[in-house]
């Protein structure tokens, strides 16, 4: 434990030959093969210099999500199937560590004043963390991991979440500046779809992203500006919401806004940018359903300013052109549901016209032809 305390000053080697030592040391090491002493060997350095016994979930690309809900208890699911694992941290307090150890990382506070945190890994990885006395089985973390590298619309046309012809569309969509909210239940797949999305905007153009926590992986744009809030600290730092980028953002010349997703009231500032020459800007946002999607909008919009329903319904309509619905099937695999557009606004009422949609039989098709197509480019 006295090495432990000083491990933050020394080297990963030091650590390794500090590891070594005491392996060698033991007698019963001696019985041990080699494979079982290099076994010893990681999970120590693990649980001194890494994320402990949860070391080898991160490193596992095909684990999707870690799911910790006490030291003595951890989920995973891969292949969209959620499995409880046999490791465990060896004790609460270890786990504790391990949490402070990814909060302080990157700059968040957590503790009984504050029990509940969003934090990344160095890989992106997503990650929420609840403490007591809001947890009451104790410390628990939750862990979204993204692939190393970003899909492509190609890849998701290759694993079935959608069709090559609505792929080709999205492309054109996007290419020629339609503002597109993407919505879904969790976990499916809305910033992966996002990434997928942002490949197919023009190079030349200037791109600022506005996260919670920065998940998105824009790939191939030179001229990106990433953005991240910041909640208030011991430290006296002042916290930065979402509203205040948004504002921020407009003062830095981007061609498009992209906000990982919309939860609040910053809903009413995202919609001011479409509506104030911000076209062809992405967005995700919670929803079961399209129209859901909608609804959705106009009460978060509510909690930032006390507008009528159908003034907020124009500004919707006016600012945002495509909807596209993400949804899980029964075997765990992200399927598109559904793309909109949305027409206009009939008896203070939203029209929304469906263009594909997923059929009984699951296959995604054609139903409907796009209605505003002064800005679509070949």
């Amino acid at each position: 434990m006295d090495f432990l305390e000083q491990s933050d000053e020394k080297t990963d080697g030091e650590i390794f030959e500090w590891i070594d030592e005491r392996i060698l040391s033991k007698p019963e090491t001696g019985r041990m093969s080699l494979e079982q002493r290099e076994r010893l060997r990681t999970a120590l350095f693990n649980s001194v210099r890494r994320l402990d016994v949860l070391q080898e979930l991160v490193d596992d690309r095909a684990i999707t999500e870690i799911m910790v809900n006490d030291y003595q208890t951890i989920f995973i699911e891969r292949g969209g199937k959620i499995i409880r694992w046999p490791k465990n941290f060896s004790s609460e307090e270890r786990l504790e560590d391990v949490i402070r150890q990814i909060a302080g990382k990157c700059n968040r506070v957590v503790n009984e004043q504050r029990p509940i945190a969003d934090a990344r890994l160095a890989d992106g990885s997503r990650v929420n963390i609840v403490l007591p006395p809001v947890s009451l089985n104790g410390p628990m973390m939750t862990i979204r991991k993204f692939p190393e590298k970003p899909y492509t619309m190609d890849a998701l046309v290759k694993e079935g979440t959608l069709t090559r012809e609505a792929a080709a569309f999205l492309e054109r969509l996007v290419r020629s500046g339609y503002s597109i909210l993407v919505g879904g239940g969790t976990s499916t797949g809305k910033t992966t779809f996002l990434n997928a999305l942002s490949a197919y905007i023009p190079k030349s153009e200037r791109i600022v992203t506005i996260e919670d926590n920065a998940e998105l992986q824009i790939i191939g744009v030179e001229n990106l500006v990433r953005l991240e809030v910041r909640g208030a600290n011991l430290a006296g730092d002042h916290e930065i919401t979402m509203r205040d980028l948004i504002r921020t953002a407009l003062r830095m010349r981007p061609s498009r806004i992209i906000i990982g997703e919309v939860r609040g009231g910053e809903a009413y500032d995202w919609l001011s940018c479409l509506n104030t020459g911000h076209e062809g800007s992405l967005g995700s946002a919670h929803a079961n359903s399209t129209r859901e999607m909608i609804g959705r909008l106009e009460t978060m919009v509510l909690m930032a300013v006390d507008l009528p329903v159908p003034v907020i319904r124009r500004q919707i309509a006016s600012g945002i052109e495509i909807l596209v619905h993400l949804i899980r099937d029964r075997n765990g695999r992200r399927l598109l549901d559904e793309i909109a557009e949305i027409e206009g606004i009939r008896n203070d009422e939203i029209v929304i016209r469906t263009i594909y949609q997923r059929d009984e039989a699951g296959g995604l098709e054609k139903t409907g032809e796009l209605l505003h197509r002064r800005k679509l480019v070949s």
